[in-house]
């Protein structure tokens, strides 16, 4: 056994999708902006426009900020045929 772990690309099991954050900031009135200036690097906030990966960090700071639980701004969608390319 030689050691490494064969890592799985991202997306090949399904994706986090962010829609629920999105969703959360517009009922409270604010937006992408508003989590830039409220700590949340520009490139973060690129990354979760395109459900990329972000750290626990990141959700964590989410969640804070927003005064939520994960569920609210995340959910995970297993990969189908339809999304196959994701």
């Amino acid at each position: 056994m030689s050691g490494t772990i064969n890592k799985i690309p991202y997306g090949m099991n399904g994706i986090i999708d962010f829609s629920r954050l999105w969703e959360l900031l517009e009922r409270k009135g604010y937006n992408k902006q508003w989590l830039k200036n409220n700590g949340i690097h520009s490139n973060t906030v690129a990354k979760l426009t395109k459900n990329e990966n972000v750290t626990c960090e990141v959700i964590a700071n989410l969640c804070n900020l927003l005064n939520c639980q994960t569920w609210e701004i995340m959910e995970y969608k297993k990969k189908t045929k339809e999304n196959k390319n994701t």
